[in-house]
């Protein structure tokens, strides 16, 4: 089976969830992650509907794939079955931004990914409340709905957008070069709460980079698979190679992650350097 019909199916799949997460809006309540290092990190009965729902149309048509997912009914762990690492193995975000979502604020999405041999191949990210749809596999270009899409190739400049996390700590402080960023008026930053959508932004050429600091796999897997095929660069914050992904015994580590164009990547990276 091509990555096309894959893609048509996991683009399918996110609209679904996006449906099953809607019925939700505005009437949920904010539930604890047991498991989270992060003992306030939010989650609701409609992240757990949605992967409930992408996850058994995933089985049905993958029974061999691997998953890993963002929540479980039960809210002690993630949802982690690798039979096989270096294997096809599905990345689900199944509400990515659940405090906007919580909070009524419409920024919010779906991610489908799918690595192989820790590699992403194919990607959708889902902007529920704006019906867009941001997808790629392999191959076959990176398109935002039916228009091709490609990450800006030019330096940064006064006009360039850069998108940064919500959450900026590590290790407890905020990073010189995030205080640098927000407090110049050069670069328009912007925080949309959250990461995979402020990531394609760089895939559609809206944002010269994004960076986001707390991450976990499912933050990244999908809109990576987008923006690498819109031809920009993703990387840890010292520049190292993030893919392929080591998935043995994965449980929900960080992985933060720089995405940008290609010449704003070698900028952005010399800026965390030299402001530590």
């Amino acid at each position: 089976m091509s990555l096309q019909h894959d893609l048509q199916y996991a683009t399918d799949l996110a609209r679904g969830a996006g449906r099953v997460i809607l019925d939700h809006y505005g009437k949920v309540e904010r539930l604890t992650k047991t498991h989270s290092a992060t003992t306030d990190e939010a989650v609701t009965d409609a992240d757990r509907a949605s992967q409930r729902y992408i996850v058994a149309g995933l089985r049905q048509r993958y029974p061999s794939d691997g998953l890993i997912g963002e929540e479980s009914d039960t809210g002690t762990s993630i949802t982690a079955e690798i039979p096989n690492p270096q294997g096809r193995v599905w990345v689900i975000d199944p509400i990515d931004g659940t405090n906007n979502f919580i909070s009524g604020l419409g920024n919010f999405a779906v991610c489908i990914g799918l690595l192989e041999a820790g590699a992403p191949i194919l990607g959708v990210v889902y902007d529920v409340c704006r019906d867009e749809m941001y997808c790629a596999a392999r191959g076959q270009g990176a398109w935002r709905g039916t228009k091709s899409i490609a990450a800006p190739n030019s330096p940064l400049s006064d006009s360039s957008m850069l998108m940064m996390t919500s959450n900026l700590l590590i290790k407890g402080r905020t990073p010189n070069w995030a205080c640098h960023w927000i407090g110049q008026t050069n670069w328009k930053v912007r925080i949309l709460g959250s990461a995979a959508l402020e990531c394609v932004q760089v895939a559609a050429g809206v944002a010269h980079g994004a960076v986001t600091v707390n991450g976990k796999l499912w933050d990244v897997a999908a809109p990576a698979a987008i923006l690498l095929e819109a031809g920009g660069r993703i990387t840890d914050l010292q520049g190292g190679e993030i893919f392929p992904f080591d998935l043995t015994c994965y449980q929900g580590a960080k992985v933060p992650f720089l995405a940008a164009g290609p010449s704003a990547h070698v900028a952005l990276l010399r800026e965390i350097h030299e402001n530590p």
